[in-house]
């Protein structure tokens, strides 16, 4: 008995021990639920997807003790009902995840149930960005949202240059969602709506269609469902919208899916159409796996046949990572939280639990990083990043890469990796051209030109009796056409003239109202014709002014000699002409004989050499330094101020030849004159502002009416006329002897042609005014038309001259005087050094008696100086080396009759006959100690 017992232990301490080992090596169970619309094809492709992704996982990774298990739901194509799925999902079966849901229509109240109950919801293909703003860390996108291929969608536009495009968009959140970003990356691009409703049957699809078709754009970005977009695609080749000058691209997801649609006929409907898709890399992997899902699938259903497509890659991805996930995770808390349940609220969602396992399967699930299927899968933010698009070109039944798109590096060939291009593109109609993006309906451009009564430089109809074609010529016309030259493709105009030409508001409402394709003439650019029409740049200059008769004043102000310099500049420039002749006498005084004689020879003198520097006509000479220092500096003053006057007073006696019978508005106002406008014209509406009464306003057709009525002058016809600054150029440049612009010149926009609101050929017309005023075209049209008379002045020279004032002289007077000064200052330096003692004498002489000996000294000459050393040499030898004159030709002045008169006088020149030498005796002065100095000087 006791070895029995002993057996019967050790057989169950073995079973024992065989169940703990058992029991260490089973796998945890992690139930995952599947919401899918599993009547639909996409799910089905899909749900393959998601099984065999659960089945290779864990064959590859054997020794996993985690394992997942699905639990699929239908939703049924309906969002309340994925809605109800997933709560039951959540309360029945207590899942730890959710896969689903499958359109972004049904994501709202899932993600927000996914926030309440901490289970990860992981979407594979809702991409509407919209699902972004709803924050929930529970909420996975493991797809591309649709915001990040708008960058790309701008890079093509600009690569092709178009400026206009309708988006054709489904009217529910995937439609919504999209437009704003695709607004924001196209912000220099005119983007309108068209709106598709998401049951909208092929009635109503043909009727927004035909309407597209009115409209210029050709460009169309069309973002949907891929079957509700086969069905607009239908219908538009059906119309005509397929053919050569349209533009179609397809967003992502469409691009993606349209091989799929109705077994892959569709690609002989979108034929030209450019999409773009997210890159999927090759890989033998990949390759394998389609093989393998292709058996799968036509097993589980036998009568279908159709091909992978990137969601269910997306979504085989999406099971890898979760599978990955919850073997990271902690499993000891695969419960829910139920405490709701013993609430009050007895609605489903109140009493439903909170997965305490969420939290550690979401942070497990955001840091999964793995090479996929369908690409790098790596989340950021809870989203799945693509670096790089493929640009699709449909052309039959292939997809053709034509280039790609990367963040970094932007547009690049498909071939050759050159960046920003494409290779080259098949659009519809199988045409090769690249399409301008717009087109005018009815392909010719039906262009409103005015028929005027006058100024027929500017816009002439010529209605050809025979065949009635109207025929426009003139400056407005021939600028039009040039323009059309400079366009890079081509349009044709068609004109038609309007028979109200004093209406130039109706004629530009005409273009509001889609009479006319554009309007072309000399229509002024208002605020108030902007309101209904486009303008382009202006091709003429800007402004109203005033145009009056001029008088030729042949008897000219008399004293019209002093209008050229201010009162200030002429008084500054006597005084300074005083003050130089006082400056010079005073350097000159005591060493030169030409500055010295009786006060009033003095005066004479310094005056006269100072004035005469004016016409560089002075005969003193200047033997001191710094007088001579003065002397040039003064005589370059001089020089700038004659060469100015004569400039400034030929200036103003042109003027006065052509001076203007008015320059001021408010005195034709004030004196209630009358004043012409050209009819029909927006100017009528300045003067009224300006204050003028209605009955002086007289309206003008023509050039030759408006010449008529100012040569009738104010009493009977006009005083002034107004108008544009073109039209006035025009007769200024007939008659420019006889009328003259004068300010003010009120701003205008000048002249435009006019386009549709929005309309592509704004720009395009305004960017080729701007060619043809650069290669200076528009100036030689004009001067075809406008020819100018030789002599003619310019039109816009203002008539009143400038006269020069002191301040346009201050650096020229403020360097004569700090010149001046110096040398004043350095002259009475070396004159006090000089004669230092007779200052410094400690005699008891005041100061009064001192300065008196001063301007004693320097009354006298200074002998030292070397002119009257070199005088007093000739003194010495002249008695000796010259003949003596015989006394009949010496004619003597009168001694002075006391030696204290301390004058001087001279002796006259004594003539010889030409072969004798001459003899002149200079003064003789008398000094008070009695003695006398004579100078004696031969001249040869």
């Amino acid at each position: 008995m006791k070895t029995n017992n002993t057996f019967l232990s050790y057989f169950v301490c073995g079973f024992l021990l065989m169940g703990v080992g058992l029991g260490q090596n089973q796998t945890s169970e992690i139930k995952v639920g599947v919401v899918l619309d599993l009547n639909t094809t996409f799910s089905k492709i899909c749900l393959t997807s998601i099984k065999m992704a659960v089945s290779d996982f864990y064959a590859d990774h054997p020794n996993y003790l985690t394992r997942l298990t699905l639990h699929v739901r239908d939703s049924m194509e309906d969002t309340v009902q994925a809605s109800a799925a997933a709560l039951d999902l959540i309360k029945t079966e207590q899942v730890s995840a959710i896969i689903g849901p499958i359109n972004s229509m049904q994501a709202d109240f899932m993600i927000k149930l996914a926030n309440k109950t901490q289970v990860p919801t992981i979407t594979f293909s809702a991409t509407s960005p919209l699902l972004t703003s709803i924050k929930s860390p529970y909420f996975v996108r493991a797809t591309i949202d649709d915001s990040s291929q708008v960058r790309a969608i701008a890079s093509i536009f600009k690569f092709f240059r178009w400026r206009r495009v309708v988006a054709i968009y489904v009217d529910n959140e995937f439609g919504e969602g999209f437009m704003p970003f695709l607004f924001d990356a196209l912000q220099d691009v005119e983007v309108k709506r068209s709106v598709i409703p998401p049951e909208a049957i092929d009635d109503e699809i043909q009727k927004e269609l035909r309407k597209l078709m009115e409209r210029q754009a050709r460009v169309f970005v069309v973002h949907m469902e891929s079957s509700l977009a086969l069905r607009v695609f239908q219908i538009a080749r059906d119309i005509g919208m397929m053919e050569e000058g349209y533009v179609w691209l397809m967003t992502n997801g469409m691009t993606h899916m349209m091989r799929h649609i109705n077994n892959g006929r569709s690609l002989n409907t979108i034929e030209g159409v450019l999409g773009v898709r997210s890159h999927v890399p090759k890989s033998k992997e990949l390759g394998d796996f389609r093989l393998r899902w292709k058996r799968t699938f036509e097993k589980e259903n036998p009568s279908m046949r159709d091909d992978l497509n990137v969601f269910a890659l997306w979504a085989y991805d999406s099971i890898t990572a979760l599978a990955k996930a919850v073997e990271k995770a902690n499993t000891k808390s695969l419960w829910y939280d139920n405490g709701s349940t013993l609430s009050k609220n007895r609605t489903d969602l109140g009493n439903v639990g909170v997965s305490l396992y969420g939290p550690s399967l979401q942070k497990a699930f955001s840091e999964v990083r793995f090479n996929g299927l369908a690409g790098e899968f790596k989340l950021i933010d809870g989203q799945l990043q693509s670096p790089k698009f493929e640009i699709i070109n449909f052309v039959g039944n292939e997809e053709r890469i034509i280039g790609f798109w990367t963040p970094r590096d932007g547009l690049m060939d498909a071939t050759s990796s050159n960046k920003k291009t494409l290779g080259p593109v098949i659009w519809p109609g199988k045409s090769k051209i690249v399409p301008k993006g717009w087109e005018i309906p009815g392909k010719k451009l039906r262009v409103g030109v005015p028929m005027k009564k006058g100024f027929f430089d500017f816009v002439k109809v010529t209605i050809n009796p025979i065949t009635n074609k109207k025929t426009p010529t003139g400056y407005a016309i021939e600028i039009f056409e040039a323009a059309l030259k400079e366009l890079p493709y081509l349009v044709i105009p068609e004109y038609v003239s309007f028979e109200s030409p004093n209406n130039y508001n109706n004629l530009v409402y005409q273009v509001y109202d889609k009479t006319w394709d554009a309007v072309v003439g000399d229509i002024t650019i208002t605020a108030n014709r902007s309101l209904y029409a486009d303008f382009t740049l202006p091709f003429t200059e800007s402004g109203v002014s005033m145009m009056v008769p001029v008088r030729d004043n042949e008897n000219k102000d008399t004293w019209v000699f002093l209008e050229p310099w201010s009162l200030e500049l002429w008084v500054t420039t006597g005084c300074f002409f005083v003050f130089i002749g006082f400056v010079v006498w005073l350097f000159e005084h005591r060493v030169n004989t030409d500055f010295r004689g009786p006060p009033q020879y003095q005066i004479g003198t310094s005056l006269w050499f100072s004035f005469s520097t004016m016409v560089f006509a002075h005969r003193e000479n200047v033997v001191s330094n710094l007088a001579r220092f003065v002397v040039v500096v003064w005589c370059f003053v001089v020089l700038v101020l004659t060469q100015s006057y004569t400039a400034s007073l030929t200036s103003f006696l042109t003027v006065q030849s052509l001076q203007p019978t008015v320059t001021n508005v408010n005195d034709l106002i004030k004196n209630r004159d009358c004043v012409g406008y050209q009819g029909g014209a927006f100017v009528k509406d300045i003067l009224l502002g300006l204050g003028f009464h209605e009955d002086q306003l007289k309206p003008f057709d023509s050039a030759k009416d408006a010449d008529d009525l100012l040569s009738k002058g104010k009493s009977k016809g006009i005083a002034a006329a107004f108008d544009e600054v073109a039209y006035l150029k025009a007769i200024l440049s007939q008659s420019c002897s006889k009328y003259v612009m004068v300010e003010p010149t009120f701003k205008t926009g000048g002249f435009g042609f006019a386009f549709p609101k929005n309309s592509p050929l704004t720009g395009e017309f305004s960017r080729a005014i701007l060619n043809l005023t650069q290669n200076n075209v528009t100036q030689q049209i004009e001067d075809r038309w406008f020819p100018k008379k030789n002599d003619c002045p310019d039109p816009m020279t203002a008539l009143s001259s400038n006269r020069l004032n002191l301040s346009s002289f201050l650096g020229l007077f403020l360097i004569a005087g700090t010149a001046i000064s110096f040398s004043l200052l350095v002259f009475v330096a070396l004159f006090l050094y000089e004669h230092r003692h007779t200052l410094g004498d400690d005699s008891e002489d005041s100061l009064w008696r001192k300065l008196k000996f001063l301007f004693k000294i320097f009354d006298e000459k200074d002998m030292n100086s070397h002119t009257f050393k070199n005088s007093a040499i000739h003194n010495i030898s002249s008695p000796m080396t010259h003949k003596t004159p015989s006394p009949s030709t010496v004619q003597i002045t009168p001694w002075p009759q006391s030696p204290s008169q301390n004058r001087e006088f001279e002796l006259r020149r004594v003539s010889f006959s030409p072969s004798e030498e001459r003899f002149t005796t200079q003064p003789i002065i008398h000094h008070e100690d009695g003695e006398s100095d004579i100078e004696c000087r031969v001249e040869q």
